[in-house]
């Protein structure tokens, strides 16, 4: 079979033993890599208020990444579009697209990425009026208003330049319809997601309509990937995530731990069980296993990419992990 691109996402992660700052200068470690191996593109997630996430700004990420970058696309995976103004982003995007022309991807959210108080903070309206504010942020773009709309009126710049590729982004299926109605890009978190993957791809398909920006659909499997030389090591970085997940659930979010500390942790029978079904959905082992495992999942979902998301407290075997499964991918 052939098998589709890799692309990644960077959550910007914190690991213990290491500052903020040193953490979002791994962060161009990571874009180097892509650029220099062949990745598509690299996606900056956004969220807010969690210890072990730097990403809270992925506008700022993408423009310092890009400036370091030759080929790679470099986008957001995306902004939370509950948490600002449809202008501003317009406004951003089309200043980045100016920057670094035929390089930047804009993907959007409809949740607002963080707790309650902190979206409170934002200003965020947590998603309840998504659909009104995605079609404003177009409007804006595509001449949406109609003549007698205050908004029409609104002088959009930097003018002359385009909004670069839009993908909707999902880990339910309700947003897969939408992105396929609009003629945009889609992609499911199955990284995180436990709902199958393929009623979304299927549904966003099915409504496709051909736009100026894709004039065929394009759906792209996020997926969680732990790659290292054999199964055993793969398995103990994982044990990272698992602590790290089992924090997050009990409130209590802090830096990514070393797999040791997963080791001495004192678990309940109920947290194993927990962690146990989110680490299902993670793709773990050697590089002949991980490629195994994504391309099953490709059949499965007839993805036509393939973006990795990967969380390792050491930023070495971070980046092996990366070179791993790119190495054999094109193999």
């Amino acid at each position: 079979m052939t098998l589709p691109p890799l692309s990644i996402q960077d959550l910007a992660p914190i690991s213990q033993g290491y500052s903020t700052q040193e953490a979002l200068a791994k962060t161009l470690d990571l874009a180097r890599l892509g650029d220099e191996m062949g990745f598509v593109r690299l996606w900056y997630a956004e969220h807010h208020g969690m210890a072990s996430i730097a990403s809270s700004a992925p506008d700022i990420l993408i423009a310092h990444a890009a400036a370091h970058t030759k080929r790679i696309n470099v986008g957001a995976g995306g902004v939370m579009l509950p948490n600002h103004v449809p202008l501003r982003v317009v406004e951003t995007y089309r200043t980045l697209e100016g920057l670094y022309p035929g390089r930047i991807d804009l993907g959007i959210g409809r949740a607002g990425g963080s707790d309650g108080l902190t979206l409170r903070a934002l200003r965020s309206t947590n998603g309840e009026d998504f659909p009104h504010e995605f079609a404003e942020m177009l409007a804006y773009e595509r001449g949406g208003f109609p003549d007698d709309h205050p908004l029409a009126r609104v002088k959009v710049v930097p003018a002359e330049i385009a909004l670069p590729p839009i993908w909707l982004l999902g880990s339910s299926g309700a947003s897969a319809q939408m992105a396929g109605q609009y003629g945009i890009g889609y992609a499911f978190a199955s990284h995180f997601s436990p709902t199958p993957v393929g009623p979304a791809f299927d549904a966003y398909r099915r409504s496709f309509r051909p736009s100026d920006q894709f004039a065929t659909p394009h759906a792209i499997l996020c997926v969680a990937v732990i790659c290292a030389p054999t199964d055993e090591e793969a398995k103990h970085l994982s044990k990272s995530m698992e602590l790290t997940w089992l924090r997050l659930r009990a409130n209590d979010p802090q830096k990514i731990a070393p797999p040791e500390e997963s080791d001495a942790y004192p678990w309940t029978e109920q947290e194993r069980a927990f962690v146990e079904t989110q680490s299902n959905l993670w793709i773990v082992g050697s590089p002949e296993t991980v490629k195994a495992k994504i391309a099953e999942k490709v059949v499965e979902t007839n993805a036509d990419e393939v973006m990795v998301s990967t969380t390792i407290h050491d930023y070495d075997k971070r980046l092996e992990s990366y070179r791993l499964l790119k190495q054999i991918w094109d193999a």
